[in-house]
């Protein structure tokens, strides 16, 4: 594994993991952390079993049999330099590491852990998650790998998408979740509003679902807008996910309001995003959708298109590495060096 960086010593760097529990959104953070942090590594998806399952990651007495017999293998020496873990089922593996390794694993943790910060070397965790320690880093949003080059990329997979009428309305579709109320008549709602745009400006509209979009939703989205210039993609049955490319070529996006990834990426985009928070959102959603309206970045209700200034995208991964960076230095040296091959 190599450290990408200007050190020539830097030829055998020790091993990095990535930990989550294999759902995307977790996936996404930990890799494009990774990534920022020039920083090659492997991915490792967790599922523990009861009853650890259940109390991670708080219950870590034998957490170790909870895990496959592979990965029980490799937790003993040589121990990764670092760990990336995302989600409260991988805070039970980078939690266990720090303490079986007797901290040679230097061990950062993505989201609240739902447990005091001090359990591992450093959390990054996003503002309305309303955690405060020494070893916390605050974001406001996701962790996402979008930038220029990243939307470029995306924009060759799908070409022909960006030869479709502007302007281009990217509609990305989760669902419901606990404490938001979102029923049929909020979506109808949703799509009576974008084909009120579409009649109105013209363009297209790109349509994707996620795995929490509800079966009945698909099959309402995929006929909704058949008479406009429409692009849908409800799940594998359609082919390869356009989702990256959407961003890459949207003139505007429109976000359901439960997903805390997909609207952090919208707004990385550097176009303008719309949702339909509904009443009685649970504080913590709330108060993120509230920063994001406050910065400039999330707009409810109708939107002057033609008059709206939009700030510059939301993009706070770069920043989040060179901290990291900063404190494995200040704090590890040893763990820096071992990233870097030089130790």
């Amino acid at each position: 594994m190599n450290a990408r960086s200007d050190h020539p010593a830097a030829d055998a760097p020790a091993p990095v993991w990535l930990v989550s529990d294999g759902r995307a959104g977790n996936e996404r953070q930990v890799r494009a952390l990774a990534d920022a942090m020039q920083l090659e590594a492997r991915s490792i998806a967790v599922r523990p079993r009861p009853p650890w399952r259940w109390f991670a990651p708080r219950l870590t007495a034998a957490a170790h049999w909870s895990f496959p017999s592979s990965l029980r293998r490799e937790l003993n020496a040589p121990w990764p330099a670092l760990a990336i873990g995302c989600g409260r089922q991988a805070a039970l593996l980078t939690r266990s590491l720090r303490e079986r390794s007797g901290g040679a694993t230097f061990v950062l943790q993505i989201l609240d852990p739902r447990i005091a910060p001090a359990h591992f070397d450093l959390v990054v965790a996003p503002r309305h998650d309303a955690l405060s320690a020494p070893n916390v880093i605050q974001t406001l949003g996701a962790l996402n790998p979008i930038d220029d080059a990243w939307l470029a990329h995306a924009a060759q997979s799908f070409p022909a998408l960006a030869q479709l009428p502007q302007p281009r309305t990217a509609l990305l579709v989760g669902g419901p979740r606990r404490g938001l109320k979102l029923d049929d008549a909020w979506l109808e709602a949703l799509i009576a509003r974008v084909d009120g745009w579409h009649r109105r400006d013209g363009g297209s509209v790109l349509v994707t679902t996620s795995r929490r979009t509800p079966a009945a939703w698909r099959e309402r989205l995929r006929g909704a807008f058949r008479d406009r210039c429409t692009c849908f993609w409800g799940g594998a049955e359609d082919g390869a996910n356009p989702y990256a490319t959407y961003l890459a070529v949207a003139d505007r996006l429109v976000v359901t309001p439960d997903s805390v990834n997909m609207l952090s990426e919208a707004c990385a985009v550097g176009v303008p995003v719309i949702t339909q928070l509904p009443p009685g959102a649970p504080p913590k959603l709330a108060a993120f959708h509230a920063e994001l309206r406050d910065q400039g970045w999330l707009h409810d209700g109708d939107v002057d298109f033609s008059t709206l200034q939009q700030p510059r995208p939301l993009r706070e991964i770069a920043a989040v590495a060179s901290k990291i960076w900063h404190a494995i230095e200040a704090t590890r040296p040893d763990v820096g060096a071992r990233l870097l091959g030089r130790g």
